[in-house]
């Protein structure tokens, strides 16, 4: 993923409280800032819910700094019947702005759910809609 070209989906700075015993920030706070930003292009793609189904790849290559904006990234790499592969970055901008590190990535699976959560077809039949 090119992030140069790619807008982010979700910006936010970490708090205190997502510190870990090491200083950096919690390994699970940066995961569901993942799953967020993913579940957003998934559900816009799919036109409707979608559930985290697994995570592929998961790779922490650098720590993230109290005071660092994550920006997040998201695309989709791959449709399927029923879900959709989703590749996010998350990259840090440090030294206000100075400095930008990416420090980690991931693919995540989505599966589109109807209302009773049974995985539905990303794309509708022709002429139906997903409310």
């Amino acid at each position: 993923m090119n992030t140069s070209r790619t807008q982010a989906i979700l910006r936010v700075v970490p708090r205190p409280s997502d510190i870990n015993a090491n200083g950096h920030i919690f390994g699970g706070w940066v995961l569901s800032q993942m799953d967020i930003a993913g579940g957003i292009v998934a559900a816009r793609r799919a036109r409707g819910q979608v559930a985290t189904v697994a995570i592929d790849t998961m790779e922490f290559i650098a720590p993230i700094l109290l005071h660092d904006l994550i920006s997040v990234y998201a695309e989709i790499e791959h449709v399927g019947r029923t879900s959709m592969k989703i590749r996010i970055e998350v990259v840090a901008t440090r030294d206000a702005g100075a400095q930008e590190v990416k420090v980690t990535e991931a693919v995540f699976t989505f599966v589109a759910i109807d209302e009773n959560a049974r995985p539905r077809p990303v794309d509708p039949p022709v002429g139906q809609d997903i409310a």
